[in-house]
């Protein structure tokens, strides 16, 4: 597939240094995507997560795919990146692809894949930090904060062509964050126990700091000017290390929805992707068109994020747009959001995948089939042994 960002979505680190000011907005096609996933490595017998990121990565050394799967803060965590897509029926093709074969890789060494927001009973404790320089300075800096971080994402990107309108997409998408957490959510369990919240991951991950739903900023240069006061005060090596649930990514000219939980099946990873890819689009024309982008103050996109977090695709949220007294179920707001888009994802040519969405309102979501899983015999181990299952599953017949 044709290269058209200044840089693949692969997981390299940049180097520090340099203006946020530059950026690379506007130098690739709109509205292109990368998709990044975070998996987890089982034991082939007993599914408890395991320390084998380096012989997975001996294994892949030479391949072509080698770029695009990369090392985690954990050695029990295998990070896998799509090429840039235009479609997300893209995004199903390369994913499939990159599951297959690490799936493949993995089996050869007794291992599994699982992709979830959390793993539903292995211990953070018990886990070993990835020797590389990043990581070990994380773990200098936040100690118990970044050890006990045993979570699993799905991020994003979406190509903007303006920094300007990057800033007011951003600010639009602020009122979709629980939506996307309630269709995402996949971990309701924790330490091997039940939570009673849809999402774990995510009150797991509220103890980073420079997390969260990001501040509204006024212009790319009010965004440019908080980065880098972080930056020059040594705060922060550079702006990769905020992690916002929603955030500019300037060297790669994207916006990079962060705020979902991994998925473990690969249909609703694309749904999501076509579903983040039209919104994107729905936001960057009503700013083409000089039409008020409404954002709403972080307070009230918080609390409706911890209420998707605990209720998942049941939950009552504020209905922010229309300012109604009463909640709704967020299911209702996903419903009128997908009107709003399905006329920008047939000019994207997503429109077949986009339908996801609504297979996942129906069927529910991950941690609702986690908890009929361990409700059917309330063994947590055939929980993970699912989710190993159902990850790899739409792998098994692609060539690789």
């Amino acid at each position: 597939m044709k290269q058209i960002y200044p840089a693949t979505i692969t997981g390299q680190s940049f180097a520090p240094g340099g203006s946020v000011l530059d950026h690379a907005f506007g130098r690739s096609e709109p509205y292109t995507l990368g998709v990044e996933e975070e998996y987890m490595l089982l034991d082939g017998e007993t599914f408890d997560l395991v320390q084998h990121i380096d012989t997975v990565l001996a294994a892949i050394s030479g391949h072509e795919l080698e770029t695009h799967i990369n090392p985690e803060l954990m050695q029990s965590v295998l990070e896998i990146a799509t090429p840039v897509c235009r479609t997300a029926g893209d995004i199903d093709r390369e994913l499939r692809r990159l599951r297959a074969y690490v799936a493949g890789v993995a089996s050869e060494d007794n291992l599994r894949v699982g992709s979830a927001g959390t793993h539903p009973f292995s211990l953070f404790e018990r886990q070993r930090i990835t020797a590389r320089d990043r990581y070990r300075h994380l773990i200098d800096q936040m100690q118990y904060v970044a050890r006990r971080e045993l979570i699993f994402g799905l991020h994003i990107h979406v190509a903007v062509d303006d920094p300007e309108k990057a800033i007011q997409v951003v600010n639009g998408l602020l009122a979709h964050i629980s939506s996307l957490l309630a269709l995402s959510a996949s971990s309701p369990f924790w330490r091997g126990e039940a939570t009673g919240l849809s999402s774990s991951r995510q009150i797991v991950f509220a103890a980073f700091p420079r997390s969260g739903p990001p501040p509204r900023f006024k212009d790319y240069a009010d965004y440019a000017e908080v980065v880098g006061q972080l930056e020059k005060t040594g705060c922060i090596a550079d702006y990769t290390h905020i992690w916002w649930d929603i955030r500019l990514h300037p060297r790669l000219g994207t916006v990079e929805i962060r705020i979902c939980d991994a998925v473990t099946r690969v249909e609703d990873a694309v749904a999501l992707a076509a579903y983040c890819q039209a919104l994107v689009k729905h936001y960057c024309e009503r700013y083409d068109r000089g039409d008020e982008i409404p954002s709403y103050h972080r307070i009230l996109t918080t609390e409706n994020k911890w209420l998707a977090a605990r209720y998942g695709l049941e939950a009552p949220v504020m209905d922010l747009a229309t300012g109604r007294r009463n909640r709704v179920p967020v299911a209702q707001l996903v419903r009128r959001t997908l009107r709003d888009v399905e006329p920008h994802a047939r000019e994207l040519g997503s429109e077949r995948e986009l339908e996801g969405i609504r297979e996942i309102l129906a069927r529910g979501n991950g941690a609702d089939r986690q908890r009929r899983t361990f409700n059917a015999n309330r063994d947590i181990v055939e929980v993970a042994r699912e989710i190993a299952d159902a990850t790899e599953a739409a792998a098994l017949s692609v060539a690789v």
